[in-house]
């Protein structure tokens, strides 16, 4: 459940992020609580991705604040971000696809010590992704679509992170591997992890979000908990794919 007695997690606060002269973000304003899972909508070339980057500080903006845990991190490096305990999942999975399974989570727990704690994170990865643990040995880039995101969920675990940052995380999977997907997020959720998540199916995301924004070409235009936002008008139509039909005379 979230936790609001501490202050949010994560805040943007007016931020303006642009690539050259065009200006992606256009004075956002987020707030991820503790605990929450928070589902970012919008569609191509809104900013989604752009909220992404400018949390792992792959983008920086030009003018606005980021605090992670009420502290600013705008000027932070990646890794020092992942080191506070932010990880990515990142658009199309993105892992070292000559490596194995087995590698590639290693990768993902760079910034911790080695040892008992190691393991202890190896097999939560395994008991949540029991294919993960059958196809620990096999290099990453012959598995299935499915598969990769399951590694590339549980390589983001093993950073012990406490805020997820998942970007797309239902693309280019089948419908049973969206579905199994989904509910990992909520155990993971359960189990304590904050997600800040950018997706396109609107109806899978409000299914399990606490709260959503939704991003129109750079401005968050609308704003709520998720069960207000799947009975808006306005996202029915944009997002859900329930037109809506005027009543007859």
């Amino acid at each position: 459940m979230p936790r609001e007695d501490q202050g949010p997690l994560l805040e943007f606060k007016a931020v303006n992020t642009y690539y050259g002269d065009l200006h992606v973000l256009k004075d956002v304003n987020y707030t991820i609580g503790r605990g929450e899972i928070v589902s970012l909508l919008g569609g191509n070339a809104c900013g989604k991705s752009t909220t992404m980057k400018t949390i792992m500080g792959v983008v920086r903006p030009t003018r606005g604040s980021v605090t992670f845990d009420g502290q600013p991190i705008e000027k932070l490096a990646t890794s020092e971000r992942v080191k506070r305990g932010i990880a990515p999942v990142l658009e199309a999975r993105r892992l070292f696809p000559r490596m194995t399974v087995y590698e590639n989570l290693e990768m993902g727990a760079y910034t911790q010590k080695r040892g008992a704690q190691f393991d202890e994170d190896l097999e939560r990865v395994y008991s949540l992704f029991p294919r993960v643990k059958e196809r620990r040995n096999q290099v990453s880039g012959t598995l299935s679509g499915g598969e990769q995101q399951m590694v590339a969920i549980g390589r983001a675990l093993m950073a012990r992170p406490r805020l997820i940052c998942m970007d797309e995380p239902s693309m280019g999977l089948s419908p049973l591997y969206v579905e199994q997907v989904f509910d990992i997020i909520q155990e993971i959720n359960r189990q304590g992890t904050t997600i800040f998540m950018v997706e396109q199916n609107a109806a899978m995301a409000l299914s399990i979000a606490h709260r959503a924004y939704v991003l129109q070409t750079g401005k968050v235009v609308l704003s709520g908990t998720a069960a207000e936002l799947r009975e808006n008008p306005a996202i029915k139509e944009a997002y859900l794919g329930e037109l809506q039909v005027p009543a007859a005379a």
